[in-house]
């Protein structure tokens, strides 16, 4: 399910961040990271954040490794950054837990693993939040620069590892970060999906964080609706490494069975590139090119991917919801789609169509007012629903 095309220096905006000496705070050994709760931290040290190479702003960094929880409920370790403004503020101050779009599938493609050089396109966004005096936590996802396959697409996996980081940030022990810290969700693209899948499991899985609103684009609500909408177009290959994702949290659907052996080479060149080659490697490519057997059509993928739909519940704190009316790649309707099933169901739900913008288009246009209305959140403001 093809959700963001990394087109090298389209997101090219912005400062940077920078680490500096940690305060003492305490980290688990992480010798049974089983046994350890939900976001509690198993590693953690100093880091670098720079939007672009060679730039520069005053903040403080720290790379870390965190327990959370895969698709099917069990324990997991993911890795993740949690950025804080050093502008000595020791009262409490806000937290982003942020979810990035798709970087690919490699660990050299995390986000921590492009802070420290300023190669990871989407910090320049980042940045704009911290420039506002709020703490953010990024995540990398389940298996993006840990062991194992990147679950990419698996929306249960990425909204756990969402809410983790938060948790996570609020136990480093930082200055004005505690379990009192007010907490925004946010993400486009698969950051949508993941933002989103945040906001639906908050009430039951991290109801201790004190939550206020989720902004969220591009999102990916339906992968079934993505995938065929994609299939033979620019995003093809992002299908592919959406089944990638989705056999490694469920390696029982046994994908290799299905490919034929040109599959079989693309999905192992996505398992250790990152999308900007991808793109070019897998579009305008038909899923009948690359199987023996479709298997989009077998009811053990459909399940799969239709656990991954959004819009089931709703979130239990106001959601700002934005998508591009001509998206090439997660089609609008999609995205209506979601606005109708979360109002459907009570939820407060902002949402704002981006007239004539693409998937590109709508994550630069859309998230500085994305941002402001998070603002509005955290300054108690209330949200009004456009349902």
């Amino acid at each position: 399910m093809p959700i963001r095309t990394r087109v090298a220096g389209a997101l090219a905006v912005g400062l940077l961040l920078s680490a500096a000496t940690p305060t003492a705070f305490a980290v688990t050994d992480g010798t049974d990271a089983s046994a350890a709760r939900p976001g509690d931290v198993v590693t953690s040290a100093p880091t670098a954040f720079h939007p672009l190479p060679g730039q520069w702003t005053n903040t403080k960094a720290w790379h870390l490794t965190y327990r959370s929880t895969t698709a099917k409920g069990g324990p997991n370790v993911v890795s993740g950054t949690v950025i804080v403004p050093n502008d000595g503020r020791t009262g409490p101050r806000p937290l982003v837990t942020y979810a990035v779009g798709t970087v690919g599938m490699g660990d050299s493609c995390a986000p921590s693993a492009g802070f420290p050089y300023g190669t990871t396109i989407e910090a320049t966004l980042i940045n704009q939040i911290v420039q506002r005096g709020w703490a953010v936590a990024v995540t990398d996802y389940e298996g993006l620069g840990t062991p194992g396959d990147h679950t990419y697409t698996v929306g249960r996996a990425e909204g756990t590892a969402v809410l983790d980081a938060a948790r996570a940030a609020q136990r480093l022990g930082i200055p004005g970060l505690s379990a009192d810290s007010p907490v925004g969700i946010m993400g486009y693209s698969q950051g949508g999906q993941a933002s989103s899948w945040a906001a639906e499991l908050h009430d039951s899985y991290a109801p201790e964080l004190k939550v206020k609103g989720t902004a969220t684009g591009g999102v990916p609500a339906d992968l079934m609706k993505v995938a065929h909408s994609n299939d033979g177009g620019l995003g093809s290959g992002l299908i592919f490494m959406a089944a990638a994702g989705q056999n490694a949290a469920f390696p029982e659907l046994k994908l290799d069975s299905y490919l034929n052996t040109a599959g079989k080479a693309l999905v192992d060149y996505f398992r250790t590139n990152c999308v900007a080659i991808d793109t070019v490697a897998g579009s305008f490519k038909k899923i009948t090119d690359l199987t023996v057997e479709n298997p989009l059509e077998q009811p053990d993928w459909q399940a799969a991917l239709n656990d991954s739909r959004l819009g089931t519940h709703a979130p239990d704190a106001p959601v700002y919801l934005y998508h591009g009316t001509v998206d090439e790649l997660i089609p609008y309707e999609v995205g209506k789609g979601l606005r109708a099933d979360w109002c459907g169901k009570g939820a407060n739900v902002s949402w704002h169509p981006l007239p004539l913008l693409g998937h590109i288009g709508g994550v630069t246009v859309g998230a500085l007012p994305a941002a402001d209305w998070l603002a509005d959140r955290f300054a108690g403001r209330g949200s009004e629903s456009n349902c």
